[in-house]
């Protein structure tokens, strides 16, 4: 597949106007200012931005100048994408800059910022210095009609849910910025095709230009239940190796194929040509997501571990001690050895059958600890502390 087709084909929904009339302008030798955003809701990037982030890499190994856009100045309107009801609580800015301190670090395996065809940008720079005129001549773009139509407002309009008004106009602050940054291409996932054509709309009649949209297919199981940070089954970048391997090990086997594509680089060919043996696929799937992030080195013991504690069920060999003492709250040692990050997370663990003290299931929430000196404490298949009596 040459470079062409594969930024145009492969992990790549739809284009619009149409993939070829981006190729018209590919083949031409242009080289095109493209930019996918990321509103830093959260802390950490996940394997569902990873889609979007290889895409982006894609585009710069081909010459193309990429930026990497942190919203911390949409953010504090709320993306109401995927989301069926509206926000109760809005972040500020400061907040969003907070969440965002590590986000280059995290994408940093995948897009090479140390290029010159690369620039990181923050549209809190422009949207908070917009002032009445400019916000008035922006919404002077769209009727209501036009944004009132969008699927998910209909949607929940429909249920009696309320449409905040900051969510509303979203769209047209995200458009903006393809303004702002003078865009040829915006990049975004299928759940951002509202929001990416109001920029499209708006490079048109305020720069008097085209602006293409490639939107890239959300990662998904059979069921379309996406995975990511809302539906609470986040696989986080920064996981430690062992633990993303085990949790896209995790996955369900329908999510494999798209994996590849989505999120490797197997040719397509030899994608294609994969047999039914899911465990095997899979393996090869987390290995290779293991080796992109963190390195072959890596990614071989985190194998290894993955064969020993879960396939063969055996110990690993480097148990963390933790000290406690018989009769105090369980649910207090998972959090405090880290093995739960809150009450809530280690009550929910416990309750679907996810914690054993030596492989006894505990699903008492006010249990205390039984254990002896040296009992080992499980939570999921993966995770293990080894218990020293105080």
């Amino acid at each position: 597949m040459d470079r062409i087709e594969e930024l145009l084909t492969r992990g790549v929904d739809t284009v619009y106007p149409s993939k070829e009339e981006l190729e018209k302008v590919l083949k031409s030798g242009k080289k095109l200012r493209l930019y996918q955003g990321f509103d830093p809701t959260g802390t950490q990037l996940h394997i569902g931005h990873m889609v979007g982030l290889r895409k982006l890499s894609q585009w710069q190994k081909a010459g193309h100048h990429v930026i990497f856009l942190i919203g911390d100045g949409t953010g504090q309107a709320g993306d109401p994408s995927g989301k069926t009801k509206a926000r109760d609580k809005f972040m500020t800015r400061d907040e969003l800059r907070k969440n965002a301190k590590d986000y280059v670090m995290q994408a940093g395996n995948i897009i090479d910022f140390d290029a010159e065809n690369v620039e990181i940008l923050y549209n809190g720079d422009w949207l908070n210095k917009l002032g009445l005129i400019d916000i008035l001549e922006i919404a002077g773009h769209f009727s209501l009609q036009q944004l009132s139509e969008r699927d998910l407002f209909v949607e929940r309009m429909k249920k009696g849910e309320d449409v905040n008004l900051r969510e509303f106009l979203y769209p047209l602050l995200q458009g903006y910025d393809s303004v702002a940054m003078k865009i040829d291409l915006e990049l975004g996932g299928t759940d951002q095709t509202f929001n990416m054509l109001a920029g499209r709309k708006l490079v048109k009649e305020m720069l008097n230009k085209d602006k293409f949209v490639m939107t890239t297919p959300l990662l998904t199981d059979s069921q379309g239940i996406k995975i990511g940070k809302s539906e609470g089954n986040v696989i986080a970048l920064t996981d430690k190796p062992e633990e993303l391997y085990g949790k896209i090990m995790a996955l369900p086997d329908d999510v494999v194929a798209k994996g590849f594509e989505y999120l490797t680089d197997v040719p397509m060919d030899e994608i294609n040509s994969m047999n039914n043996d899911f465990m095997k696929n899979k393996k090869r799937l987390a290995f290779e997501i293991v080796k992109q992030l963190n390195g072959e080195e890596q990614a071989t013991p985190s194998q290894e571990y993955f064969e020993s504690t879960v396939q063969k069920k055996e110990l690993p060999n480097d148990i963390k001690e933790f000290s406690w003492s018989t009769g105090k709250s369980l649910v207090d040692l998972l959090v405090k050895s880290e093995l739960a990050v809150s009450r809530s997370e280690a009550k929910r663990l416990m309750e679907q059958g996810g914690v054993a003290v030596d492989e006894e299931i505990i699903t008492d929430p006010n249990a205390p600890f039984s254990g002896t000196d040296g009992s080992i404490v499980r939570v999921g298949k993966r995770k293990f502390i080894r218990i020293k009596i105080k």
